[in-house]
Order: C-alpha cells, then sequence, then structure tokens
C-alpha cells in the first residue's frame, strides 16, 4: 500500500479508496495538492484484482464485481462485505498505531466512495469523516435498515457531478436524501463535470477536511 506523509508524525490519516480498475495511485496526485491544517498520513489502497462481469470478465482492480449497467441491480454483496473488511482493518491498524478515530478520515471515488458510504452506515464506533466523491450508496434499503448511531454521529461529504454518465447524478442525489432522511451529517457538493474530480470539488474537499481537523 502506497502512502504519504505530509509533515512528520501525522496524527490524522485520509484513507483513498480508487475507482474501478484504477489503483492506488489514482489519487496521489490529489493528496499532494490539499494544503491541510495537521501533517497528515495518506493511504492508497489497491483493490483485489477480480473479474468484473459488465466488462465481459475482465480481470481488474474492483471492489466489487458489477453485473450490470444499472449499477444498483444485483449487488455484489459478498465483493461489497469482503471490502468492508479491506477498510476495517486498515483503520484498526491506524488505531493501533497511535492515530485516533476522530482523525481517521475515508475518502472514495466511485467505487471506492460506495465502500466507503457503504462502511459508514455499518460503523461501529465514529470516524472523523468519510468522503464520497461521485458515487452511491449499494444495496441502499439493506444499508439504511442497518444504519447506525456511529453511522449518523460520522460527516460525510458528498459530491457528484451533475453530467455523470457512469453514476447518475440521480444515484447521488438518492444516497444524499436517505442518509438525511436518517439524520446523516451529509454535506452536499455538486459541480458541472462528468464522472471526474474538479479543481474546485479539490478547494472544497481540502477546506471541509480544514473544518473537521480544527473542529
Amino acid at each position: 500500500m502506497m502512502m504519504i506523509e505530509s509533515g512528520r508524525n501525522p496524527k490524522h490519516c485520509v484513507i483513498w479508496l480508487h475507482g474501478l480498475g484504477a489503483d492506488g495511485s489514482d489519487f496521489m496526485p490529489v493528496a499532494d495538492e490539499l494544503k491541510l491544517p495537521f501533517p497528515t498520513l495518506h493511504l492508497f489502497p489497491d483493490a483485489p484484482k477480480r473479474p468484473v462481469t459488465v466488462n465481459g470478465g475482465f480481470i481488474m482492480r474492483a471492489w466489487y464485481d458489477i453485473v450490470e449497467n444499472q449499477i444498483q441491480a444485483q449487488p455484489d454483496v459478498a465483493g461489497i462485505e469482503a471490502s468492508r473488511q479491506i477498510l476495517l482493518g486498515i483503520i484498526a491498524e491506524q488505531v493501533a498505531a497511535g492515530i485516533p478515530r476522530a482523525h481517521i478520515y475515508v475518502a472514495g471515488f466511485s467505487q471506492g466512495g460506495a465502500i466507503a458510504l457503504y462502511s459508514t452506515v455499518r460503523l461501529d464506533a465514529p470516524l472523523g469523516g468519510v468522503l464520497a466523491l461521485s458515487t452511491y450508496l449499494p444495496d441502499a434499503a439493506k444499508s439504511i435498515a442497518a444504519l447506525t448511531a456511529a453511522g449518523k454521529a460520522t460527516p460525510v461529504f458528498m459530491a457528484h457531478g451533475k453530467h455523470d454518465p457512469i453514476v447518475p447524478y440521480a444515484q447521488g442525489t438518492k444516497a444524499r436524501d436517505l442518509l438525511r432522511g436518517e439524520s446523516c451529517r451529509v454535506d452536499w457538493y455538486e459541480y458541472p463535470m462528468p464522472h471526474s474530480v474538479c479543481a474546485e470539488e479539490l478547494r472544497d474537499i481540502q477546506n471541509w477536511l480544514t473544518a473537521r481537523m480544527q473542529a
């Protein structure tokens, strides 16, 4: 797993979960651009390699399988849960290394963001925050039914492009509304972009993380 430390002896950590077919290095330039108020450890895990049905069974890095173009159809619950366990293991390692849970943030794009949201609602203790970028909530009805007090207490940054052809904008707003309907702490941002990350979004991420870290 690749990592970047923005200063000595970091006591804050951001775990970046990449999208389908990418790898951990995908978000290293983003982390490099962020100017955060405290030394921060950025971690970039790789998803396992697996065949992805919607891509003709081609083997690539994926946090879970996608069976149909309609991403909410037939969710790969086993694959999603396995990736949640990977994330929980990384969080536990950082806590054991001395970083408080309140200083740990999970950021995910697309598939990575889906794992972030799916994991958030099932937390047994709050985190400092979760950033869910251009994504949706997998197995939405069961995920909302599984929502914990710790999930409600964890701040969430959600962002989506209004012209996203991969994860439709409506999937993002549906997840936002479901979470807000359960009194989750969701801050919503949207941009005139496709399935990507833009400069304005990076500024919003930096400001949101800075506010959480200084709280």
